[in-house]
């Protein structure tokens, strides 16, 4: 007997999530197009590319962080707690990094001022406030046991635990930069942290690959068990994408 992905409502929480995250990745597009009329380099800490970035990005995660576990079975309160932070979340740091580019300073390692080191140790905590959330949506797929399709089950462990290596990897980007800022050469935490940007970005979007794929396996005559195996085939491929960055740009 093939156990079936249950439908889900839009819950209140993953509707607000899903607005927020249209209106984070409008703002990265704006910025995309004030960079390209502008014809500003799309090099540096104080490019128009970061708030592009940040935008396009937290815009694209919350959307699929809102998606892909609204198929988890959890307690409602602990799901609108823990998708309600990654949203408010994400908007300051869009917001933040956004305003810190329109200022014309870094938004990162920038310890020049009383509100720069105020922004950038804001968006250090944010991005500590969005770990502790992934862990959530993490441990409550491990826990979860029937409900699922065990093709979308593997999918969101997966995912999420490739995510939670993306944070991983973000916050040594910022404990690096940060040291290094503070011992007097900023230059080089934007450069070094900047090495890691590859890795970061290929990790933090298995939690929409892989999800994905599970649910468009849905629609195949294909039995549970070779959708099961094809998504156990996509999880390798993924984490060795992500390995093979990390040694051609780690």
């Amino acid at each position: 007997m093939t156990t079936t992905i249950p439908q889900t409502r839009v819950r209140p929480v993953e509707r607000i999530a899903y607005g927020v995250a249209a209106v984070l990745f409008l703002s990265g597009l704006v910025h995309l197009a004030v960079l390209l009329v502008s014809g500003t380099t799309w090099e540096g800490p104080v490019s128009y590319r970061k708030a592009t970035t940040f935008g396009l990005s937290f815009g694209l995660t919350l959307a699929t962080l809102a998606w892909a576990t609204s198929f988890l079975r959890m307690p409602s309160r602990a799901r609108a707690v823990l998708l309600g932070a990654f949203t408010a979340v994400s908007v300051v740091e869009v917001a933040l990094v956004t305003l810190q580019v329109w200022r014309g300073v870094p938004s990162h390692f920038n310890f020049e001022t009383g509100f720069d080191t105020l922004v950038s140790m804001t968006l250090a905590l944010g991005g500590a406030v969005i770990i502790v959330t992934v862990l959530g949506f993490t441990v409550a797929a491990l826990r979860t046991t029937s409900g699922l399709a065990p093709s979308m089950l593997l999918a969101l462990r997966c995912g999420l635990v490739v995510l939670v290596g993306a944070l991983v990897v973000g916050a040594l980007m910022i404990a690096d930069g940060v040291t290094l800022s503070r011992g007097g050469d900023p230059q080089l935490a934007y450069t070094t942290a900047g090495a890691l940007k590859p890795v970061h970005a290929v990790a933090m979007h298995g939690i929409l690959v892989l999800p994905a794929l599970a649910w468009l396996l849905r629609f195949t005559p294909w039995p549970e068990r070779r959708r099961t195996r094809v998504v156990q085939a996509a999880a390798v491929a993924y984490a060795l994408a992500v390995a093979g960055t990390w040694v051609l740009f780690g």
